[in-house]
């Protein structure tokens, strides 16, 4: 029986039994092989842009005996299934821009999904304004640290299969201490991961305000003007994420 990263199996435990699956990026198809090894799924594609990864997951899929079950497919994105084939899409390991811009070339390709289970490795921000955008609306966001690295997994539905809205999702909120959490903050840092903060969290948003520092370090030593509007931009950006840790780590939700 094939076994996952935490990663994978965090992604496949949202999976719901008996789901007919497009995994977008499948790599070696180790997310379909496992569902349908598990019987959780009674189809799936595994969906690859180049032949390398096409052929792996291809050998993959044969050696586990599960052709009749996992179609590999070789194609861009979506491409690779028909409006209506599947009910649930995973897109996983890459960056939040390129998912992204996955969704929006393959919108015809979503009717009849009811699922999208998607694990950006940097750009979540892109990844919720798009599903905003287009009013998907997510009812779930975890996040985890595996081998020094951090991921979250955004799950997300048809606004028309969900109890409440994206208004109510974003909807500006106040934190203890008075400290004013807007709409582009919640799409920065996750209105479900902010009610609900764990150590890999605080973990992610710590390193991020590195990140930030060094960037200012850098715009600092620059005597463009344009350095300067940018440099407070980013100022103001610091401000508020420490304000919100702060008050998280004083007081979790």
């Amino acid at each position: 029986m094939l076994r996952l990263s935490k990663r994978l199996e965090m992604i496949a435990n949202g999976v719901p039994k008996g789901s007919r699956l497009a995994d977008i990026g499948s790599d070696h198809a180790l997310l379909p092989v496992f569902l349908a090894e598990q019987q959780r799924i009674s189809k799936a594609v595994a969906g690859e842009v180049n032949e390398g990864p096409f052929q792996a997951a291809s050998k993959q899929v044969s050696a586990a005996g599960l052709s009749a079950v996992i179609d590999v497919r070789l194609g861009n994105g979506l491409e690779v299934i028909t409006a209506g084939e599947v009910d649930v899409v995973t897109i996983a390991g890459m960056g939040g821009t390129l998912i992204a811009d996955i969704l929006e070339a393959g919108q015809e390709k979503l009717s009849g999904v009811s699922l999208l289970i998607l694990q950006p490795n940097v750009g979540e921000y892109n990844v919720r304004s798009w599903l905003l955008k287009k009013d998907w609306i997510l009812i779930n966001e975890q996040i985890l640290e595996e081998d020094g690295k951090i991921y979250e997994i955004l799950t997300a539905i048809p606004s028309n299969l969900a109890k409440s809205s994206n208004a109510e999702l974003y909807e500006p909120r106040t934190l203890t201490d008075g400290v004013e959490v807007d709409r582009e903050l919640l799409l920065t840092m996750g209105p479900f991961l902010l009610d609900k903060p764990v150590p890999a969290w605080f973990h992610k948003w710590h390193w991020e305000l590195d990140k930030l520092n060094m960037i200012l370090h850098r715009l600092s030593r620059s005597a463009k003007p344009e350095s300067r509007i940018k440099e407070q931009e980013l100022q103001q950006e610091l401000k508020q994420i420490k304000e919100v840790i702060a008050c998280l780590q004083k007081d979790p939700m």
